[in-house]
């Protein structure tokens, strides 16, 4: 029997009531909860229906059962992503966020050592990002937090956030980035979920190409940074990014180290639904930079993230790195080994 050993970066957390405002006018976005079928609730947001959660998204003792039959002995915890609030006003939002803060460590505190979490700051202020990012490490003790593939259309790779890159980088503070509101939603045809099918991985592909393209990691190479959904769309556009490189005198002058050895200076997980493109992942990106990914509890999850990193083929080295050793040294529990 395999063991229950895998430690899943990408799972989310929406909390079973939100607070009511304590400021003077409560923003129109400000999130409720309205309930739903039994184990159920809606979140609600600007008085729509954002989306219908199981209560697996705030029941410790519920998620932990599932554990065991994903492969997981630890899975780190993130905001739902659409709760980042980078579109409301700072207040507002560091008030919310240091509620999920708060809530994320409680689940921590009640999991035996089984659950970890990834904070929240609200990075349309760098000031108040910065106390809160030092709340999250100091205070709560989380080894990173999460970040949306852009604030509020501002790629995260942009230079406006080097002082937040700055500040995890010197607390030793992990960063996940997950795909947020992404462009070219217009260009969808289809029903609403397309957002997370096909939106998702182009935005976080675009983000992961512009902390290249900044040369964030040349800038601050202690830095561990990691992104969703396998880093949607940046596998497919790295040979192109790598040989304008090589081709174009601008891009040569502004991008500071070739962009596939940047590439893989930065973790990704393995949510992308199939055993051959792990295997490309693995080929591009190498296996030392890859951790599972899950986006559990939400409907369109991987339920066999050990199993299908397993199937991929790899050896029991490489396997054992991309299940459970990779999140490690990323969450920073665990030095840097050769592998």
């Amino acid at each position: 029997m395999r063991c229950a050993c895998g430690v899943d970066v990408h799972s989310h957390v929406v909390p079973e009531n939100f607070p009511a405002y304590i400021g003077r006018s409560m923003p129109a976005d400000w999130p409720s909860m309205a309930p739903a079928q039994p184990c159920h609730r809606s979140v609600m947001i600007a008085g729509k229906n954002y989306r219908t959660v199981v209560d697996k998204c705030w029941d410790v003792a519920r998620r932990l059962e599932d554990l065991p039959g994903m492969g997981l002995g630890l899975q780190v915890m993130s905001p739902m992503p659409e709760l980042l609030s980078y579109w409301m006003a700072p207040a507002d939002a560091q008030q919310l966020l240091r509620f999920l803060n708060d809530q994320i460590a409680a689940m921590v505190a009640d999991s035996a050592g089984r659950l970890a979490g990834l904070g929240a700051v609200p990075l349309q202020d760098m000031d108040l990002a910065l106390r809160e990012l030092e709340y999250v490490v100091k205070t709560l003790g989380f080894p990173g937090v999460e970040v949306g593939s852009n604030i509020n259309g501002v790629p995260i790779g942009a230079p406006a956030f080097d002082p937040f890159f700055e500040a995890c980088e010197a607390l030793g503070a992990a960063v996940f980035v997950h795909a947020i509101r992404p462009a070219g939603m217009e260009r969808l045809v289809g029903p609403a979920p397309l957002q997370q099918v096909l939106g998702y991985p182009g935005d976080v592909g675009l983000a992961a190409a512009s902390v290249i393209t900044t040369n964030l990691l040349v800038c601050r190479p202690a830095l561990r940074i990691a992104f969703s959904h396998g880093g949607g769309t940046l596998a497919s556009l790295l040979p192109r990014l790598q040989q304008g490189w090589g081709v174009f005198p601008a891009l040569r002058e502004a991008v500071l180290q070739a962009p596939a050895e940047q590439a893989r200076r930065l973790f990704y997980d393995t949510l992308v639904f199939d055993e051959p493109m792990l295997r490309h992942l693995v080929d591009r990106f190498g296996d030392t930079q890859l951790m599972v990914g899950t986006d559990y509890p939400f409907n369109f999850h991987d339920h066999t993230p050990v199993q299908r990193i397993e199937a991929a083929g790899f050896d029991d080295a490489v396997t054992a790195r991309l299940v459970q050793h990779n999140a490690e040294r990323f969450l920073g529990r665990q030095k840097v080994t050769t592998p």
